[in-house]
């Protein structure tokens, strides 16, 4: 029976850890300057889950393999710009904040989920306490 909560529960940190991850999105989506001064646009983040969890060798749930960051960025004309390269072009992010937002909900409606199966969980574990006392 703890095993199901735990499954629910590895569904709840993965889904909170791609929502931030979204968010970081969003948030950077117009930054196409680095530290540096350098033309480089933010690179998107893209959550990779696997299956299980390796931590407790738990074979059921979802962990986070890895966050990928995004090598494609869009080039915009634009002659004036002083971090432009010869052609004229300065590279911008290559995040569509309607996919983001398709993506957050999506994460929501997941993780929304897992707290009604977590809860679910929880009910039966103390409907078997009161039936076993």
């Amino acid at each position: 029976m703890y095993g199901a909560l735990d499954t629910s529960t590895s569904g709840l940190v993965a889904q909170r850890t791609r929502m931030n991850a979204i968010s970081a999105n969003l948030a950077n989506r117009g930054t196409n300057i680095d530290a540096n001064g350098e033309n480089n646009p933010f690179q998107r983040r893209i959550v990779v889950f696997a299956p299980g969890d390796p931590s407790s060798n738990n074979p059921h749930g979802v962990h986070v393999k890895e966050i990928l960051l995004d090598q494609h960025y869009q080039e915009k004309y634009d002659p004036t710009h002083p971090l432009r390269d010869e052609r004229g072009y300065i590279k911008t992010t290559n995040i569509d904040p309607m996919m983001e937002q398709v993506n957050a909900l999506e994460t929501s409606r997941a993780y929304e989920a897992n707290i009604a199966a977590a809860e679910v969980t929880k009910s039966m574990m103390q409907t078997s306490l009161r039936l076993l006392a």
